[in-house]
């Protein structure tokens, strides 16, 4: 008896590169930081130079301080949106000190100067991420050139470890838990439908929303909880290795209110999640579907929207000081720095209807 099948044959590329790379190394658990030391050593390294950001310079210095002969200083300068010129400072400090890695303690901010360190210098990174950027798992840097984020691609900025701690980021407020694990749910969004994605990150991506979800629910109930702060960790991790099959107009856009305007990245990316992930529905139902099924709903947008009144984060761009006559630049600067991965077309009508509405805050259907 001949059976026949209704499956299509398969066929699909992935990208090489920068895409679809992640870190050879994951150490993940509580104190695990404490290892840092025998990290820096497993890959054959004696001069570690650490990089956070000023409010964390104590931390940094604890680091340092593990690490013990291996350390040759701190470099405590990153600041969010990495401008370039910080990039070029930390390469001359790099360099003066003999470093020969780089470890980077922190949110985005640090991770990010560690990755404009090492795109020319080509230094080993171990990122020891505190927040939830999911940053410290891509080859992907956006650096801030003249006011405008450009977004930098190259395996030289891939950490070869990553160590998440859980116990570090006990202390981060709820409101900035709260932005930064919007800004892993976008990484998933993103991840789902981006054009250079592969299969696997397409997996981190629907178990990664899950699990952010469920993990900021967890700390904005109790943000002593470590295990809440575990598993948020862990959905951050899902979305970094999601986000590592490249971005779209999610982060676009993102980034143009981040380095443009000087909205701080979780809430540029929470405040535009809604309005981008309804857009692009209609282009991707697929995987948006699947995102949404992960999260038990039919209308992943609507649903975000309400995830954003209930951590209480901004659900309109004027929420966030950005007016009507600010909107013709957001619309043109997106535009012009598009990379060409979004499933629907990036045009400025496509683009200024988004931040339109947006701009209303009413709910997506």
């Amino acid at each position: 008896m001949k059976h026949t099948s209704s499956l299509a044959v398969r066929r699909f590329t992935t990208r090489d590169g920068a895409f679809n790379a992640t870190p050879a190394r994951i150490v993940f658990g509580s104190g695990t930081s404490r290892t840092v030391r025998d990290e820096v050593a497993h890959l054959g390294c004696k001069r570690a130079l650490v990089v956070s950001t000023p409010g964390r310079k104590t931390m940094a210095k604890q680091v340092a301080h593990t690490l013990s002969d291996l350390a040759v200083g701190v470099l405590p300068e990153a600041v969010s949106q990495v401008p370039v010129e910080l990039a070029r400072r930390g390469r001359v400090a790099a360099l003066e000190a003999g470093a020969d890695c780089i470890v980077a303690i922190g949110g985005g901010a640090s991770v990010g100067l560690a990755k404009g360190i090492s795109l020319e210098l080509a230094l080993p990174i171990v990122n020891i991420p505190t927040t939830y950027s999911g940053s410290e798992m891509t080859a992907f840097c956006g650096m801030t050139i003249d006011g405008v984020k450009i977004m930098h691609e190259s395996r030289n900025m891939l950490a070869h470890t990553v160590i998440y701690d859980p116990e570090l980021s006990m202390g981060l407020s709820r409101e900035n838990s709260a932005a930064s694990a919007l800004n892993a749910l976008a990484h998933c969004i993103d991840g789902i439908y981006v054009t250079s994605s592969s299969p696997i990150h397409q997996m981190a991506a629907i178990e990664g929303a899950r699990a952010v979800v469920q993990g900021i629910r967890a700390v904005w109930n109790d943000p002593n909880s470590l295990s809440a702060r575990s598993e948020l960790l862990f959905g951050a991790y899902l979305a970094g290795a999601a986000l590592a099959g490249g971005f779209a107009l999610q982060h676009g856009l993102a980034h143009t209110l981040g380095g443009s305007f000087g909205l701080p990245h979780g809430k540029s990316h929470a405040v535009v999640l809604p309005y981008v992930t309804a857009y692009n529905t209609a282009f991707a139902r697929n995987g948006i579907v699947r995102v949404a099924e992960s999260l038990d709903t039919q209308n992943l947008a609507g649903t975000i929207h309400d995830l954003l009144g209930e951590l209480q984060l901004p659900q309109s761009l004027r929420d966030v000081d950005i007016t009507e006559a600010d909107l013709d630049r957001i619309v043109q600067i997106t535009v012009e720095t598009d990379n060409g991965l979004n499933p629907g077309p990036v045009t400025s009508d496509a683009v200024s209807c988004i931040v339109r509405a947006a701009l209303r805050g009413t709910r997506p259907n």
